[in-house]
């Protein structure tokens, strides 16, 4: 696919509303021709937003999905930065934001059926939606960095474990701003940590998000894979990340698989103790190089998957990348952008 695409976008804002009260969105993004393969919807991960997949580069993956032909729908969850900051956790996102927003997009469309790109939390809590069968209508969902069994590096274990006590008693959320804006003690002392620990950048939203999310310097890129632009643009797109998030994942991080925590009984308390209510095909991807949950996360899940399914689904270990360059990486559309779409082309 050629990369030179330079014809704009329109990107129209669908709001739609959860059971639970919360106004959430779905950015609507089209070219200048009609869509030809129909619905996918893209979904981000914690404390960031859709426009992760807007990047400004001359071929960003909402762009590219564009341009092979699909109709493109990115959602904006309740862990999104463009809300009010919320006290989430996976299991009201799996639960109230995305099947709302698939139902939208059904609605919007009268598409049968849909396809999915789920990154991050975004992929962990629409995962559990899928295993619950909340989402029948997205028959094929391609999966980034983690899913049902997060594995995380040894030293993120011990934050979970130590530090993120001590931080609950002390704030609601982390926040990568806090290194260009500390406005509360506990911020300055994070920031502070942080500038003591981390030399491998002088951006210092980019060092936060390595603290806050993983264990590596950088935890979810490589430099080398970041054009200076991008780097710089990184600054805008973290925000506030909830305590409970954390909490949730460190329980999740503990049992080796993802765990419900609020006790509604759409979900499974256990989302390996019995079979995927899902007829869906799933391709996982996962870099090499990611510090923020190990290539063996999806290993895992595909494993599983494949013990209920034998040979449907897919597995890509992307050699190189991490975390979030695999979507806005300097060659990202040469190397990943068609593997993705290639999965999204295949049979059910």
């Amino acid at each position: 696919m050629s990369m030179t695409s330079t014809a704009p976008l329109d990107i129209r804002t669908v709001p739609f509303t959860t059971a639970d009260g919360h106004t959430l969105n779905l950015l609507h993004v089209r070219g200048e021709k009609q869509p030809v393969k129909g619905p996918v919807i893209v979904v981000h991960g914690a404390g960031v937003r859709a426009n992760l997949f807007l990047a400004p580069m001359q071929m960003n993956f909402a762009r590219y999905l564009v341009d092979a032909g699909y109709d493109v729908w990115l959602e904006n969850w309740r862990a999104s930065i463009d809300f009010p900051p919320n006290e989430w956790n996976l299991d009201k996102a799996a639960i109230h934001d995305h099947p709302a927003a698939v139902n939208t997009i059904v609605e919007q469309t009268g598409a049968e059926q849909i396809k999915a790109v789920i990154h991050c939390q975004g992929s962990t809590s629409f995962m559990m939606s899928a295993v619950a069968g909340l989402v029948p209508k997205v028959r094929t969902i391609v999966s980034n960095a983690v899913s049902l069994h997060p594995v995380v590096p040894s030293f993120s274990s011990l934050k979970m474990t130590f530090a993120l006590p001590v931080l609950k008693l002390l704030t609601d959320y982390l926040n990568p701003q806090w290194g260009l804006k500390a406005p509360t003690l506990t911020a300055k002392m994070v920031r502070l940590l942080v500038n003591l620990t981390h030399h491998e950048c002088h951006n210092a939203v980019c060092k936060q998000v390595s603290f806050t999310y993983g264990s590596g310097f950088p935890a979810l890129w490589r430099h080398e894979q970041l054009d200076e632009k991008i780097h710089e643009w990184i600054k805008h797109e973290f925000a506030e990340v909830p305590i409970t998030f954390f909490e949730q994942m460190r329980r999740c991080v503990k049992e080796g698989h993802l765990v419900s925590v609020d006790g509604d009984r759409r979900l499974p308390k256990d989302f390996v103790a019995q079979a995927p209510e899902t007829d869906a095909r799933f391709a996982f991807f996962q870099g090499t190089k990611n510090r923020c949950f190990l290539p063996v996360s999806q290993q895992r899940t595909f494993d599983w998957f494949d013990s209920h399914r034998k040979n449907h689904h897919s597995l890509h270990i992307l050699e190189g990348y991490s975390h979030l360059d695999v979507f806005f990486g300097k060659n990202a559309a040469r190397d990943t952008y068609p593997l993705l779409l290639a999965e999204l082309e295949r049979e059910v």
